[in-house]
């Protein structure tokens, strides 16, 4: 952001600070809906995904104090809760969580592949470009922190504002050697593909039934673009809700995308330590371990979450994916992380030409719709009018260890306009990587993993997967 704009934000948020514990004017945003077009919805979503993995193939976030990580909170019991996670025509999943004395309901967009936990924030929120279908901007759930007695604004000496902004972070007008300074940390400013938010850190407390989490740090967001809901981070930094809560794993069974914005919903399981042994498996899931985050400067690689991705099949034929994307090099280039936050998986352009070019291979009876193509954004696309059964070729990601994940034709291949044409649901982008090789070379997204029940083992820093069928 350049430095007029965040000095006026700063002031904006200076006015926001002195404000939090006194009544605030409404602000309303008018509802443009969007047409409901197949077309265009496809080419939305997956512009997103390829915006969503820009973000994440070059982001930059600022270190982590691991010192930082003693002082997270913890939880008043030990237990398995589980939250009810539904999808959204937007593209992401959400959950409800609760804050505040007396606690407040919130609605978050699920996501593994950041970490900060934050709410819409206050009367003033102002969210723009948030007329999405199925979504009135002006029932945007908001947080107001004047209305909960726990709420208290996270100072600039607190160890916990290092969670964003690093153990070098500089509190102008602080006496380094005291600990008594009331200027507050730095307002954030966050980047998530085609949408953004900035607001403060506020301490509060995270009610979810049968668990209570003191002095929970949640982002109190005043500006966002793009952002329909607030975002409920699942990653791996010290901010995340896991890390805040040390959980011992969490796992979730994502529904299929034909239930967007309906009341059909499955859990999102928070396992604080009580649910399973130490080194138990959950019968059925099928592990791979998870791979160590490359040590770069981009410290918003060590947030993600790393697969050890070996091999990929289309049918039964190996595509020979060169070993530098497989693995991140010494520079975090190359790579496979799992996202909840992107909807379709993306891949870099060389690994996705290959993968494209053997399913045209392997259905050359069918003809190629690049008109299609063009205008969704995803491919390679068929007709298949007129041609009875169709048989299309399997998608299968092999891991470490042995795991496949045997992707159902839904999860990978989707009607267009009509049931004459079908295409891949992957995408890629020259833009993203034009040089190669910049960041994670392939991020497995939301809609491959419906019906499969997904366990992130944090204890012993597994992967599980096992289809299922999570809708009732």
């Amino acid at each position: 952001m350049s430095s007029p704009l965040f000095f006026l934000f700063l002031i904006f948020f200076l006015s926001i600070v002195s404000a939090v514990k006194l009544p605030l004017s409404p602000f309303s945003h008018s509802d443009h809906s969007l047409p409901k077009d197949p077309y265009l919805s496809l080419r939305r979503l997956a512009d997103s995904s390829i915006a969503r993995a820009y973000k994440l193939k070059h982001g930059t976030s600022v270190k982590p104090d691991e010192d930082a990580l003693s002082s997270a909170s913890t939880a008043s019991a030990a237990t398995v809760v589980k939250s009810p996670l539904s999808a959204k025509s937007y593209g992401g999943y959400s959950v409800s969580l609760s804050f505040g004395t007396p606690s407040q309901a919130i609605s978050f967009v699920f996501d593994t592949g950041s970490s900060l936990v934050w709410f819409p924030c206050t009367s003033r929120y102002l969210c723009s470009g948030c007329n999405f279908s199925g979504l009135d901007p002006t029932r945007i759930p908001r947080f107001f922190p004047k209305n909960s007695s726990s709420s208290r604004i996270i100072g600039c000496q607190n160890r916990k504002c290092q969670f964003l902004f690093g153990a070098n972070l500089k509190c102008p007008g602080c006496d380094p050697n005291t600990r008594n300074c009331t200027v507050p940390c730095p307002p954030y400013i966050l980047q998530y593909g085609l949408g953004s938010t900035a607001g403060v850190l506020l301490s509060e407390t995270l009610d979810i039934p049968d668990l209570t989490v003191p002095n929970f740090v949640v982002g109190c967001s005043i500006l966002s673009t793009r952002q329909p809901a607030g975002i409920a981070g699942f990653g791996r930094g010290p901010e995340s809700l896991p890390s805040q809560m040390k959980l011992k794993r969490f796992s979730h069974c994502l529904v299929s995308r034909r239930y967007d914005d309906t009341n059909v919903t499955t859990d999102l399981d928070l396992d604080a330590g009580s649910g399973h042994n130490s080194g138990s498996k959950t019968p059925g899931l099928s592990y791979t371990p998870f791979r160590k985050n490359p040590k770069v400067s981009n410290a918003a690689f060590l947030g993600y979450y790393y697969l050890n991705l070996r091999r990929i099949y289309v049918g039964k034929k190996q595509v020979k994916i060169p070993y530098k994307f497989l693995v991140p090099g010494t520079n975090g280039n190359g790579g496979s992380i799992v996202d909840s936050g992107s909807t379709f998986t993306f891949m870099e352009r060389p690994v996705f030409s290959l993968v494209a070019e053997e399913f045209a291979a392997q259905l050359s009876n069918y003809t190629r719709e690049k008109d299609v193509e063009k205008v969704t954004g995803i491919g390679p696309c068929f007709n298949i009018a007129g041609k009875g059964d169709v048989e299309i070729p399997e998608l299968i990601f092999v891991f470490k260890g042995g795991a496949k994940m045997e992707l159902p034709l839904a999860n990978f291949f989707t009607f267009v306009g009509s049931t004459d044409t079908v295409c891949l649901t992957v995408v890629s982008d020259n833009t993203v990587n034009p040089s190669g090789g910049t960041g994670p070379a392939i991020i497995l997204g939301s809609f491959q993993q419906q019906n499969y029940l997904v366990e992130y083992d944090l204890e012993n820093d597994r992967f599980g997967f096992a289809k299922k069928r999570c809708s009732p």
